[in-house]
């Protein structure tokens, strides 16, 4: 018998049948900037309406959190997660996602699950006003064991160049104002699956496995919401390393974000897997976000705008003058 390319373990055919089951959805997400759609080598997405437009791009996986969903079966949540890792970054700077590409990396192709994770994107994209406009599905029999996928994305948005947010207009006084997470998001997961082996085991009265599986925040809409009343001088989204490594890249030289641990509301699960697993505050605050998704710099005149626009944020601290760019008192 001739050798052939199933035969190798690349079955198409089980790649024609992905296309086929999130075609109409991705579809469902394209607007009259999108020129052309799925099939095509490259995608077109036409610029209008912008003065002096500049792109801002993201790109991002969902890392050993896809570990979970796969020993669990729970594939929903995981294209939500991708799409947020990336999209949340470019709201850093003010900018509006635009499109957004996927790329799904396997052993064994099955239509079923890599159409479950391209529909995560497809929600999320649709709930951010974004199209995704192509992607890629790779194959890869001995890179990947069968059961075994990747999942990463690359996320475009737009600003005017005249209303970049990159921190530096951050002064001494501004406030600093917290956005909750819906929980660990996407970062911290070897450390989490080192404490929490069994997925199954319950917690708060479910399989500790939803909890663990809470898509990353979107938060494009409370951002934006944010932007078209209020004067916005810094914005971090609080992703692997913390606090403590995110805040600091928008402060600038001499200021210090000095913030109060104890303002923060940290989510039940974090406190568990801090006093299961014997993990220090410290390292806690330098691996997780600890309840904090974004943090917003604003004047202290518009602290209370924000405030009042997003229901659930929380005032944590403000920035003051020093060498060190975060104080953080835990």
């Amino acid at each position: 018998m001739s050798n052939t390319y199933k035969s190798a373990g690349v079955d198409k055919e089980e790649g024609y049948k992905t296309v086929d089951k999130i075609k109409k959805a991705v579809g469902e997400t394209h607007n009259s900037n999108v020129l052309n759609h799925l099939g095509s080598f490259g995608a077109f997405y036409e610029i209008g309406g912008y003065k002096n437009p500049v792109l801002v791009s993201g790109t991002d996986g969902v890392g050993t959190k896809l570990k979970v969903a796969l020993d669990t079966k729970q594939y929903g949540s995981i294209g939500i997660d991708c799409f947020a890792m990336c999209a949340n970054d470019i709201l850093c700077h003010g900018a509006k996602p635009l499109f957004f590409l996927d790329y799904l990396a396997c052993g064994k192709l099955d239509s079923e699950i890599a159409a479950e994770i391209v529909l995560g994107m497809v929600e999320a994209c649709k709930d951010n006003n974004c199209a995704l406009i192509g992607g890629e599905t790779a194959e890869m029999p001995g890179m990947y064991q069968p059961g075994d996928y990747d999942v990463a994305g690359f996320c475009v948005g737009i600003v005017e160049k005249d209303q970049i947010i990159d921190g530096s207009n951050i002064k001494a006084g501004n406030k600093i104002i917290a956005l909750p997470s819906s929980g660990f998001h996407s970062n911290g997961f070897s450390l989490v699956r080192k404490v929490f082996p069994d997925f199954e085991e319950e917690f708060e009265g479910k399989p500790l496995y939803e909890t663990l599986l809470v898509p990353t925040r979107l938060y494009y809409k409370e951002i934006h919401k944010v932007l078209e009343e209020v004067k916005v001088c810094g914005i971090a989204h609080i992703t692997g390393g913390g606090l403590y490594e995110n805040v600091p890249r928008i402060i600038p030289e001499g200021l210090c974000a000095s913030i109060d641990a104890a303002k923060i509301k940290i989510p039940n699960v974090m406190l568990e897997l801090e006093k299961r697993g014997g993990v220090t505050r410290e390292e806690m605050f330098g691996t997780f976000n600890m309840g904090v998704g974004m943090i917003i710099v604003t004047d202290a005149d518009h602290a209370e705008k924000v405030l009042h626009l997003l229901d659930d944020a929380y005032e944590i601290g403000e920035i003051t003058e020093g060498n060190e760019k975060i104080n953080l008192s835990i």
